[in-house]
């Protein structure tokens, strides 16, 4: 008898046969098709389980087999699978041709919540099979497909199984939990409903979601925001300690525009896959309707980051996905890790190399970046002296690097990545007077109000390349940049002289092009003018230079 079971993979994962055998011999369990060390182990568990359960085990020599065998399996999710293998092929239970089982069994029988259920119900669904057994607490995660053609039951222990196929066999179909309930909130037709002027703060994000009201000044860093949200283009953000980088950059989710249906489906699928990431470790309960937000800590390594490992997993850039990578203070990353976005960023998508073969990881999204100007962090911050504070024992200077010392700092970027960069904006830290007001929002905007211009702007692209693998304007092909970016003459005059002065590459030169693209969405335009394209050129001509910060003051 067998039992479909699944095995998260990287971006995806693989369904397994788990075949019992029962025959006559010395009492015993044998587990076949390359089983790792969590998967031996099960035998030991699922014995308990059965015992614990008030369920006799087979006293005979019992042969587990994991179809393909040529794949490692590893991973306690394979823990119910065999167990109810095992009571089909000794008669206890009946079990259908089509059925999904996950769980892991504690000793007691309970069923334990695993990994990867909402993208093993999407496997199951694309090769044939709509009947699923689920852990209790990855229910409503299950749920979330039921629009599909998914029937689930949730069991909370081993018994509860048992009791869900004898139903099954008795009534045809599976009992259907409370839990899909919560499906009518969660349910794909109602995914893309919001309201429009929300602030959108995604599961992920929320606990550090703010509003760009809460920030005062830096006009040019959240027009820069905006635009970033609104095309999808990569941002860096470079400028002393206390000028609100990491402040704003934190706010970005809250201007995004929501995720269609699909990319919800998408996005939820890999967090799936990733385990759990609520911050009381819970999983998944909920579709992600938002754009996720991902903040790393600098000390990320690089498997972290691109994703990998010995049974390999998403890392931060495809949960990234369809969303933002947050890299603050972004010099202090590996450099063997910054070096690697590059790819990824060209690509949008991960090519790892294993023993097993190729596998290729989604990366479809867009990178922010905060920097200091210095290693000291003090370079820019020229208003001390203004102010009368003695610094002749620093020949006049707030900044106590030298030259090769704020160099070396920026190296670690590098000319490849930097030239992949769209979006560069040098900042300094608010006025005294500016710190000091009563009212830190009087003529601040909302990011509600923010956000609705970016929504709309980003309609505007989903309409303008429907079924053209195009999701926003970062994303134009270089050869299609001429028909969906029209220039008036006067434009394309600025374009060039902007180009030849400031020495750019053509990389940038196509970049420059999308900003402008997505300025004039946002003022709902289809002609790129002059003014278009000036304003993408200012964004741009920052950030080859650390010594760009002085210039911030002009």
């Amino acid at each position: 008898m067998s039992v479909m079971a699944y095995m998260p993979y990287g971006a995806g994962g693989i369904i397994i046969r788990v075949e019992a055998d029962i025959r006559r011999g010395i009492p015993g369990v044998d587990i076949t098709g390359l089983a790792e060390g969590a998967v031996r182990e099960a035998r030991e568990r699922v014995r308990a389980a059965f015992r614990n359960s008030g369920f006799s085990f087979p006293l005979d020599r019992i042969l587990i087999n994991l179809a393909p065998a040529g794949l490692r399996k590893d991973g306690a999710a394979l823990d119910l699978p065999i167990a109810l293998s095992v009571m089909a092929a000794a008669g206890i239970v009946p079990v259908p041709e089509k059925l999904l089982v996950m769980g892991e069994l504690e000793l007691s029988g309970r069923i334990r919540p695993v990994r990867g259920v909402l993208a093993a119900i999407a496997a199951g669904l694309a090769e044939g099979i709509s009947e699923f057994i689920v852990p209790a607490e990855n229910a409503k995660e299950a749920a979330i497909l039921t629009g599909k053609g998914a029937k689930f039951t949730a069991a909370e222990n081993l018994q509860g199984a048992v009791h869900a196929l004898i139903i099954r066999n008795e009534s045809g179909h599976l009992p259907i939990p409370l839990e899909t309930n919560a499906a009518q909130e969660t349910s794909l037709q109602n995914a893309a409903a919001d309201d429009t002027n929300a602030v959108f703060c995604n599961e992920v994000s929320r606990a550090n979601c703010g509003d760009f009201a809460d920030v005062r000044g830096q006009w040019v860093y959240k027009r820069a925001l905006e635009i970033a949200a609104a095309g999808g283009h990569n941002a860096l953000v470079f400028g002393p300690p206390g000028a609100g980088k990491t402040m704003l950059a934190r706010r970005l989710p809250s201007i995004m525009a929501p995720l269609t249906p699909d990319e919800a489906v998408e996005v939820t699928r890999l967090h799936s896959l990733a385990g759990p990431l609520s911050n009381n470790g819970g999983f998944i309960d909920r579709l992600i309707t938002h754009p996720p937000f991902r903040a790393p800590h600098h000390s990320a390594s690089a498997e972290g980051i691109l994703g990998g490992g010995r049974i390999p997993r998403p890392g931060e850039i495809s949960l990234a996905h369809y969303g933002a990578l947050f890299l603050d203070e972004a010099p202090e990353f590996r450099i063997n890790v910054l070096q690697s976005l590059r790819e990824p960023l060209e690509d949008r998508v991960i090519s790892i190399v294993r023993a097993e073969g190729p596998m290729r990881l989604p990366a479809e999204f867009q990178l922010l970046m905060s920097a200091n100007s210095c290693p000291c962090g003090r370079l820019g911050m020229r208003e001390i002296a203004d102010e009368g504070i003695d610094t002749s024992y620093n020949g006049g200077r707030t900044c106590f690097c030298s030259p090769e010392e704020i160099n070396r700092y920026w190296r670690k970027f590098g000319g490849a990545l930097l030239d992949r960069i769209e979006i560069r904006t040098a900042v300094i830290p608010p006025t005294i007077s500016e710190i000091g007001a009563k009212n830190l929002s009087a003529g601040e905007e909302k990011s509600g109000v923010i956000a609705g211009r970016v929504r709309t702007a980003v309609e505007i692209q989903r309409r303008r390349y429907r079924g053209l693998g195009i999701r926003r304007n970062a994303l134009i092909p270089a050869g299609r940049i001429n028909a969906f970016c029209p220039m008036s003459e006067k434009a394309e005059a600025a374009l060039e002289k902007a180009i030849a002065r400031l020495g750019l590459s053509g990389r940038a030169y196509h970049g420059i092009i999308r900003v402008a693209r997505t300025i004039a969405d946002l003022e709902g335009r289809e002609t790129l003018e002059t003014e278009h394209i000036l304003e993408a050129v200012q964004h741009r001509r920052f950030g080859e230079d650390p010594w760009d910060i002085l210039g911030a003051y002009e």
